[in-house]
């Protein structure tokens, strides 16, 4: 029985190459591959510098700025405030976990403040005498809605007990609801979705406060 083994000179070569060589397409040709290989990195490393600046510059504008370096200098006060209750003696249990609330969730929002800034160039703080301008208003700096006087906050720091819980909820009250007026505003005019997302944030959590807060209250008349 004869079996039939395929010899190399048994493959039949095209019509059109010449007897014993391979003819490439010519984009198998190693140069061209090589320019098709530089070509898509080049096209790639264009595609990632359009991407990169696209993230790095965040669209902004001055309500973005005025609310960060405003709503920054805002929650420094109640950052001192909630401190300051945290130091008297004889308060509720219930309002100084509300107070170390203000003072741990503060603290971060205003870090994210911080880095939000920078990556607009901007200053870390309103470095102008007036407050407000970017939402229409006008206030004197460290006179923005719901700061307290310094007579008010020397009230609380001589305080203690019952008295002093009621001054700290009428205080961090007033405080909260001046700057939600604030981050409300924020929250529909800013540019930056990164901003309005954090003012939306402190709008939630200082109206969950207050209500808290007030719940708190003790039994007597607030001033």
């Amino acid at each position: 029985m004869r079996t039939d083994h395929h010899r190399p000179d048994d493959h039949q070569l095209p019509a059109d190459e010449p007897d014993g060589e391979l003819v490439l397409a010519w984009w198998q040709h190693p140069f061209n591959i090589m320019t098709l290989l530089i070509a898509a990195a080049l096209s790639a490393a264009m595609i990632g510098v359009l991407i990169s600046d696209a993230l790095s510059t965040p669209g902004h504008s001055e309500v973005d700025i005025g609310f960060l370096q405003d709503m920054r200098e805002h929650h420094d006060q109640g950052i001192a405030m909630g401190s300051l209750f945290l130091e008297l003696d004889d308060t509720s249990a219930a309002l100084r976990t509300v107070a170390r609330s203000v003072v741990v969730g503060q603290s971060i929002e205003i870090g994210r403040m911080v880095q939000l800034l920078r990556g607009f160039g901007a200053a870390e703080i309103n470095e102008s005498d007036t407050s407000m301008t970017w939402m229409g208003m006008s206030a004197a700096a460290g006179s923005m809605p719901g700061m307290a006087s310094r007579q008010q906050i020397d009230r609380l720091a001589a305080s203690s007990g019952t008295e002093a819980d009621r001054l700290f909820i009428v205080l961090m009250t007033a405080h909260h609801l001046g700057a939600l007026d604030m981050a409300e505003y924020a929250a529909r005019n800013a540019e930056d979705p990164e901003v309005r997302a954090l003012a939306s944030s402190i709008t939630n959590s200082q109206s969950g406060e207050i209500v808290e807060m007030l719940g708190l209250m003790p039994g007597q008349g607030a001033d």
